[in-house]
């Protein structure tokens, strides 16, 4: 956790679109920033990333307060809002960017993640196995400014409608009691 009292996940689950969205729904997310890790070449750019030329992974980074929303429930709603069985693929978008992976930041994260994920297998929560790698903290690099807030300011767009309404429907039946107030 940083002097600030906020902490950091950084979770990959398709597009970063999704997860951005997603996310900034939440109580206690103080904000969230879309960009890419993993990757083998600095301030790789979105053609870059999309060709699958540079070895990144689209992500997004949640600032989050401890106080507010556990690391925990942060782990819920990523499992329950993207599919973690599939490899390099999230619905039509598909390439090693959109791979299912979490970049923990520290021993403890990666733990609870490991567990995270340990229990999904036990339990038979999906029917096929959780492919969801678990790296070290890496540099990310932040998306161009177009990406920020990227379903708030496009909403109707088709893309949007198809792909990410539903999974904000999705966190909005299963998580209601980790909305922020103002979210419809």
């Amino acid at each position: 956790m940083s002097e600030s009292g906020s902490a950091l996940a950084v979770f990959g689950g398709g597009c970063f679109w999704c997860v951005e969205a997603v996310y900034q729904q939440l109580n206690g997310v103080l904000y969230v920033e879309p960009g890419y890790a993993g990757g083998e070449i600095e301030h790789p750019d979105y053609e870059q990333v999309c060709a699958g030329r540079s070895g990144h992974i689209e992500v997004a980074s949640i600032h989050y307060d401890p106080n507010q929303i556990s690391y925990e429930q942060l782990l819920d709603v990523f499992f329950a809002t993207h599919n973690p069985t599939t490899l390099d693929r999230q619905g039509a978008d598909v390439g090693s960017q959109y791979r299912s992976v979490i970049f923990c930041q520290d021993a403890t994260q990666e733990a609870q993640a490991r567990h995270k994920i340990d229990w999904l297998q036990s339990e038979g929560v999906f029917a096929d196995p959780v492919v969801t790698e678990l790296r070290l903290a890496t540099k990310v690099w932040p998306a161009e400014t177009y990406h920020r807030d990227y379903y708030a300011r496009h909403p109707q767009q088709g893309y949007c409608q198809l792909v990410i309404a539903p999974k904000l429907g999705k966190l909005r039946a299963g998580f209601a009691g980790l909305l922020r107030a103002s979210t419809p």
